[in-house]
């Protein structure tokens, strides 16, 4: 069950947002920890137990750091618990991947390939083991409270609105929220209007540019054209921020509805004008994680310029790797890691003088990225790259770019270029002070943004009732 699913819109949000103000503010927690246990076995029930059993461990872990005095055992109580959520993701999302790398070096070395069952990989188990590890951490650090409430830290964990797919939010961000809250109707209907958008963004902009790029991403390398490619490029560059911010929106909607306030996970990426703005407005919340749980334990750039440039290709190839258990993932994180250290080693500043070129240079180096991060081989990325660079092999009569650039499909993109710069934003603003001052009551104003919003919310669940193509892309997280 997906948030973007009419499960979810008519059925599963309703009972819960119904049982939880029903009940008195004391048992609200308990509302919200009982359907999120729901939330995650509809769809991944056998794996339930291991959710429960992370909620468990983590516990005992922080509460053993917490009460303990002597800094050697609080050490080990962390590497403990590191060890332990590290090895269960390294079981349920590595260990296929290095089955496959183990046997195809078999011949090699002359050895016997493993004959190893494939693991399912469980929904959500890089960003409740994140979550995790930031808690083990923080209370290590004294930066939080290690928690006595085992409900509320299981509720902490299990929050259906950020469970299977972020944001990362950390313990100390939250942990004073998870005892009491405000309940304000300001806070619900700014959660409402936050949901809609972004369900509006994942529907009706990412899915419509999604069913574009995966006919053009299948196509083989022997049928591209170089207009093809980059019409393909250009909607999955706007598909995954749409619908990967489109999430992050309905989460923090979510999560407001329920009166709770948590940190922003998207800022117009893609006006960055450099690699290193871009991570600092792309999935904030992860880009912070690492930052804070790796590349500063590592050393960060204390130790020297070399020392800080290791550690930024470190850090992004394990970022490439939280991502999907592939090559094509490694590779993307090592791309965005040699274009941190080239503009930490002087890049940056060619960047400042260049003015609006720096953005063009700063978009097309995160769209040559996309490919890898989309293209399932690394021989598929090669043929990619090629036909993007005129090495095309495809007949542009036997695929000509109208066959999918229809009108729907270029308004789609021009609404989604639009949207993805903060103009959009600076319209609505100025909107509201143009009516103001021509005299329209905020109640006219009101019912304006209730009017779209309404509209938004109707076409996209026609879209969903209707069984329209829906990928949850974040699976392989």
């Amino acid at each position: 069950m997906v948030f973007a699913s009419p499960i979810f819109l008519f059925l599963f949000l309703p009972i819960t947002l119904a049982a939880y103000f029903a009940v008195p503010r004391t048992w609200r927690n308990g509302v919200l920890l009982v359907a999120s246990l729901a939330f995650y076995a509809w769809g991944e029930a056998p794996y339930l137990v291991l959710v429960l059993g992370s909620v468990l461990f983590n516990y005992a872990i922080g509460s053993a750091i917490g009460r303990t005095q002597d800094p050697h055992l609080r050490k080990r109580w962390l590497a403990v618990g590191v060890t332990g959520n590290l090895a269960a993701l390294a079981i349920f999302k590595y260990a296929n991947f290095a089955v496959a790398n183990v046997n195809a070096l078999a011949p090699v070395f002359a050895i016997t390939p493993l004959a190893v069952a494939a693991i399912p990989l469980p929904l959500g188990i890089s960003f409740f083991t994140f979550h995790a590890i930031s808690y083990v951490v923080d209370v290590y650090k004294r930066n939080a409270q290690a928690e006595g409430n085992l409900p509320r830290f299981a509720l902490y964990i299990l929050l259906f609105p950020q469970l299977i797919a972020g944001p990362i939010i950390r313990w100390r961000d939250i942990a004073a929220q998870l005892p009491a809250r405000e309940q304000r109707i300001a806070d619900f209907a700014y959660g409402v209007r936050r949901f809609v958008l972004g369900l509006g963004k994942k529907v009706l902009i990412a899915n419509t540019l999604g069913q574009v790029a995966d006919r053009v991403f299948a196509l083989p390398a022997t049928e591209l054209t170089t207009p093809l490619a980059w019409l393909g490029l250009a909607c999955y560059t706007l598909q995954i921020y749409f619908d990967f911010s489109g999430y992050s929106d309905m989460a923090i909607g979510l999560m407001r509805m329920f009166g709770f306030r948590i940190l922003e996970n998207f800022n117009y990426p893609y006006i960055a004008r450099s690699i290193r703005e871009f991570w600092r407005r792309w999935h904030i919340s992860l880009s912070n994680w690492f930052r804070d749980y790796l590349y500063i334990p590592l050393g960060g750039n204390q130790r020297g310029e070399r020392r800080a440039y290791a550690n930024l290709v470190i850090v992004f190839l394990l970022c490439g790797l939280w991502h999907g258990a592939s090559w094509p993932f490694v590779l993307w994180g090592a791309w965005h890691g040699a274009f941190l250290v080239a503009e930490r080693a002087g890049l940056d500043r060619v960047l400042r003088r260049i003015g609006p070129f720096a953005h063009v240079y700063a978009l097309l180096s995160m769209m040559g990225g996309w490919v890898l991060f989309r293209c399932e081989t690394l021989a598929q990325a090669v043929g990619y790259y090629s036909a993007l660079v005129g090495l095309a092999h495809g007949d542009a009569l036997r695929r000509p770019l109208a066959e999918l650039l229809d009108p729907y499909v270029a308004c789609t993109l021009a609404i989604g270029a639009l949207f993805a710069t903060p103009l959009a934003r600076m319209l609505g603003r100025w909107r509201d002070r143009v009516g103001t001052r021509g005299g329209l009551s905020g109640v006219a104003l009101l019912g304006a943004d209730v009017g779209w919003l309404a509209a938004v919310f109707v076409v996209a669940s026609t879209f969903l009732a209707a069984g329209t193509y829906n990928p949850f892309i974040y699976f392989r997280f």
